[in-house]
C-alpha cells in the first residue's frame, strides 16, 4: 500500500498518480466486448446461448432460459427467517428513501399567457443486472429493482449469470421480495447486448442498470444511446478520513469493506494523527488473514490502497474533492463543518456510527454509485434513471403575438426561412 505525507517534498505530484491511477478495463476487453454485442445483434439467441455455454458452463435450451416466479416465492418462504427480515426490512427502507425522490410535475402560466411546464413518466421496461461471481448480491438487486418499481415502470427484467445452471436461492428469494417476475438465466456481456436489442426469446428495454465486472461495464458503455443506461461502474472505492479517536479495527474493517470487492477495488484513509495511521495498518494486517475475502482483499489493499498523512482533517477536503470518491466517510465529531466542504462524492456517511457497509443494504439511500472520479459530473442511481422528463408548451393568439415576432428575427439571422415562415403566418397581419 501507499503511504504519503503532505508535507513531504513532492507529495503533490504522488498525489496527483493516486488520482490519476487507472483501474478500468483496457482496449482487450473493450475489443471483446465489441464482438460479443456484434454477434448477439446478428444471431439473437443462438449467440447468448453459445457465449452462456462457454463462458458460464450453463446450456440453456437444456436447462431452461429463463426462472418461474413460483420458484421465486418458494425460495422467499424457505429463507430462514432472520435473512428474510433483514431482506424486507432493506426493501421497506429502500422504497420508502426512493419515494421521496419522485419528482412533480410542474404547470405554470406566465405573464403573456403562456402556459408551459413538465411532465414526468416512467419507461416502459427496466432491465436490471445482478451479478454472479464473488458475492451473492441480494441487495444491489433490491437497490435496481425497487427504484424502478417506485418509478412506475411496468416490466422489469432482470439478468443474472448462472455458472453451472445454479440459481442462488437468496437471489430468487430477493427477486420476489422486489416483485421482479422477469428473470433470464444469462449474464456478461451478452445479456446487456440482449437486454438493449432484444432476440427472439428476449425483448428488449429501455433502460439498463446495475453492477457488474468490467465486460458488462464496457458493454454497457458501448450500448448507451441504443438504452440508458444508469453509468459506466468501475471498481469500488472508499476514502475514510478518520481522527485519532477512532478504534483502529473500525477503520481498518472500513477500509477492507471495499477492498473484499475486487483486486482492483481501491481504500484510502487520510488522517492527522501518525500513530493513529500506523495502528490502522496495523489493523488491516490483523483483519486480512481473518477474512474468506482474504486474498482479495490483500492484492487490492497492496496494489491500490493508501494512507495520507495531512496536518488538518480540514486539509483533507480539497485532496478528498479531488479525488471524488464512490464513498467516501467523515469520521470525526465535526462532520457537518467537513460534510459542509465536500463537492465531490457518490455517498457520504457521517461520523463514527456511520459505516459505509450500513448503506450498502439497509439505510435505504441507493448503493449503485459513480466510481473512477464520476462524482465530478453524475450521482447515483435514483428513481429518475427510470423515468424522463417532457416538456410542454401551449400559447393563445396573444401569447404567440407577443413572443413570435422575436422567434422570427432570430430565424431569420440563423438562415432557416422554413423556421421563420412557421412562426410568421400565425401573427397577425399587421404583425407578418
Amino acid at each position: 500500500m501507499l503511504r504519503l505525507d503532505a508535507s513531504a517534498a513532492g507529495f503533490a505530484d504522488d498525489f496527483n498518480a493516486l488520482v490519476n491511477g487507472r483501474r478500468e478495463s483496457d482496449a482487450d476487453v473493450a475489443r471483446d466486448v465489441a464482438q460479443i454485442i456484434a454477434a448477439v445483434r446478428e444471431q439473437g439467441d443462438a449467440a447468448v446461448a453459445d457465449y452462456t455455454r462457454r463462458f458460464d458452463n450453463h446450456d440453456l435450451d437444456a436447462d431452461g432460459w429463463h426462472v418461474d416466479p413460483a420458484l421465486c416465492a418458494k425460495a422467499r418462504d424457505e429463507l430462514p427467517e432472520d435473512l428474510r427480515a433483514a431482506l424486507e426490512l432493506a426493501a421497506e427502507r429502500i422504497a420508502t428513501f426512493h419515494e421521496k425522490q419522485k419528482p412533480q410535475d410542474s404547470r405554470t402560466t406566465d405573464s403573456i399567457g403562456a402556459t408551459l411546464g413538465s411532465r414526468w413518466t416512467p419507461v416502459d421496461a427496466a432491465g436490471v443486472y445482478v451479478p454472479g461471481g464473488r458475492a451473492a448480491y441480494l441487495s444491489s438487486l433490491l437497490m435496481n429493482a425497487i427504484p424502478a418499481k417506485v418509478a412506475g415502470v411496468e416490466r422489469i427484467v432482470m439478468v443474472t449469470p448462472t455458472r453451472d445452471g445454479a440459481l442462488n436461492p437468496a437471489v430468487m428469494a430477493a427477486a420476489a421480495i422486489a416483485g421482479v417476475e422477469e428473470i433470464w438465466c444469462i449474464g456478461g456481456a451478452q445479456a446487456v447486448a440482449a437486454l438493449a436489442y432484444g432476440t427472439e426469446k428476449i425483448r428488449s428495454v429501455d433502460v439498463i442498470t446495475g453492477p457488474g465486472n468490467a465486460w458488462v461495464a464496457e458493454a454497457k458503455r458501448q450500448l448507451y444511446g441504443v438504452v440508458g443506461i444508469d453509468m459506466v461502474a468501475g471498481p469500488s472505492e472508499i476514502v475514510v478520513v478518520a481522527d485519532k479517536h477512532n478504534h483502529p479495527d473500525w477503520i481498518a474493517a472500513d477500509l477492507m469493506s471495499q477492498a473484499e470487492h475486487d483486486p482492483t477495488s481501491q481504500s484510502i484513509l487520510f488522517t492527522d494523527d501518525a500513530a493513529f495511521a500506523d495502528a490502522v495498518i496495523a489493523a488491516v494486517d490483523r483483519i486480512i488473514p481473518a477474512l474468506a475475502t482474504a486474498t482479495t482483499a490483500q492484492t487490492s489493499w497492496a496494489a491500490y490502497g493508501a494512507v495520507v498523512l495531512v496536518p488538518t482533517l480540514e486539509a483533507a477536503m480539497p485532496l478528498v474533492n479531488a479525488l471524488a470518491p464512490e464513498h467516501l466517510e467523515l469520521a470525526v465529531d465535526n462532520h457537518d463543518t467537513l460534510f459542509a466542504q465536500v463537492k465531490h462524492a457518490g455517498s457520504v456517511f457521517l461520523g463514527r456510527m456511520t459505516p459505509e457497509a450500513i448503506g450498502d443494504y439497509v439505510a435505504g439511500p441507493n448503493h449503485v454509485l459513480p466510481t473512477g472520479r464520476r462524482a465530478r459530473f453524475s450521482s447515483g442511481l435514483s428513481v429518475t434513471d427510470f423515468m424522463k422528463r417532457t416538456s410542454f408548451l401551449s400559447l393563445d393568439d396573444a401569447a404567440l403575438a407577443a413572443i413570435g415576432p422575436a422567434a422570427v428575427t432570430l430565424a431569420e439571422a440563423e438562415g432557416l426561412p422554413a423556421h421563420a415562415l412557421s412562426v410568421a403566418q400565425r401573427l397577425a397581419p399587421s404583425q407578418a
